[in-house]
């Protein structure tokens, strides 16, 4: 596209989204628009761009619709993204009303079914089961097949062991036509989950952790390596890095100057550090009305890269404020507690009320640990898992405190 036709398009999809009065959706200067540009230079419809998802085959958007949202009263939502080309729906059963949301809007709409890229996640970990939530949600989104079948939360490839009566599983609704494409979610240990994963050869696709404070690590370059060469699809999530602990650094006030003088705010620049990793195919972001949606689009269209400073700058926050991130390596510290506590859980239960302000999602799931656990993460020494968290994170303080907010 010529430059000309890029800022049209710019301009025109500010103009379209209707939110650039509230300041959520801001481009970069050289986005301005040329007043006299003609309607001959109109490019087409705005469309986020694709990438493709591992060895399946397929393109995907560069930007998915997370659906940990209650998506029947967001029918609107729905709609504009997939006008806009964010096509990628991301679901789950555990998710209040979104897997029905999505079904209300295929039984309205039966014709968009084909343009959506649907996935979904359970938290099965064998056939039976599998099968049980598949088509539970089958018939809760009013379809027939997913594109992409999720097994959640997995904290170890292991965790799906032994694995041929998986992969057999896989085969057979792959067969039936009820499955495109088989994977996993991963927010914890995700540095081993993937390792492991791209050495078994049935897995299609990775939704995984990953985010500017992550994805710099020796270890995390290499799992994501490992899953490319193993044609394995990799989606991010968790990608704007908000930890359990507000902190302000010097880097952060830069950071925040130099993103408003470019024209995109800081979850925008959160964005297209993930972007600028080709092998990432796609940011799974949870989008619950239209300015955020808008404000993401508008990032995805843009082609401004970060600059050396900016991304040294984000290095440098995301060095000055680990205390307060939880990084996810919950291998470490919950073998340092006596009697199992799922720190890891705990510590993302907490991020989701803290800076996602979605204390009812936090709470339910807090309320899931079984109460016998619920019970020991007040009793239990901290004082070793403390010692050996590489973020150098307060653990015990955190874990009482989330038992306070979220008990």
């Amino acid at each position: 596209m010529s430059s000309e036709k890029k800022t049209w398009s710019r301009r025109n999809f500010l103009i379209t989204a209707g939110a650039a009065g509230a300041g959520s959706l801001l481009f970069p200067r050289s986005g301005q628009a040329d007043q006299s540009t003609s309607n001959e230079d109109a490019p087409s419809p705005i469309r986020v761009p694709k990438r493709p998802l591992g060895k399946t085959g397929v393109e995907v958007p560069i930007l998915s619709l997370g659906g940990a949202i209650d998506l029947v009263s967001r029918q609107l939502l729905l709609r504009q993204a997939l006008k806009w080309g964010v096509t990628y729906w991301d679901t789950a059963a555990s998710y209040t009303r979104s897997e029905e949301g999505i079904g209300a809007y295929f039984s309205k709409n039966p014709q968009d079914r084909t343009e959506v890229f649907l996935a979904t996640k359970s938290s099965a970990r064998d056939a039976f089961g599998m099968s049980m939530a598949l088509d539970s949600a089958l018939e809760r989104m009013n379809t027939s097949y997913v594109d992409l079948y999720l097994v959640h939360m997995l904290g170890s490839i292991e965790d799906l062991f032994p694995y041929q009566p998986v992969v057999r599983w896989i085969e057979k609704t792959k067969k039936a036509g009820k499955i495109r494409f088989f994977g996993f979610s991963t927010h914890k240990n995700m540095e081993a989950c993937l390792l492991g994963a791209a050495k078994q050869g049935w897995i299609d696709c990775i939704m995984t952790s990953y985010n500017y404070r992550l994805m710099h690590t020796d270890r995390m370059k290499a799992a994501v390596e490992a899953c490319v060469q193993a044609g394995i699809g990799l989606v991010a999530m968790k990608t704007l890095a908000e930890g359990q602990v507000k902190t302000n650094t010097e880097a952060e006030l830069e950071l925040a100057g130099r993103f408003v003088q470019r024209g995109f705010t800081g979850a925008q620049a959160a964005l297209k550090a993930v972007w600028e990793n080709p092998h990432i195919t796609s940011i799974c972001s949870q989008m619950p009305n239209l300015n955020i949606l808008s404000a993401n689009v508008a990032a995805a269209l843009d082609r401004t890269r970060l600059t050396e400073r900016e991304r040294d700058l984000l290095h440098r926050h995301a060095r000055e404020t680990c205390s307060g991130y939880c990084a996810g390596c919950a291998g470490i510290c919950e073998a340092q507690t006596d009697g199992h506590v799922p720190i890891g859980d705990v510590m993302r239960y907490l991020m989701y009320a803290r800076t996602y302000g979605n204390r009812d999602l936090a709470g339910t799931l807090y309320g899931d640990i079984p109460p016998d656990v619920r019970e020991r993460i007040t009793r239990v020494d901290y004082t070793r898992a403390e010692r050996m968290c590489p973020q150098n994170m307060e653990i015990g303080r955190l874990m009482k405190e989330a038992a306070m907010e979220l008990g």
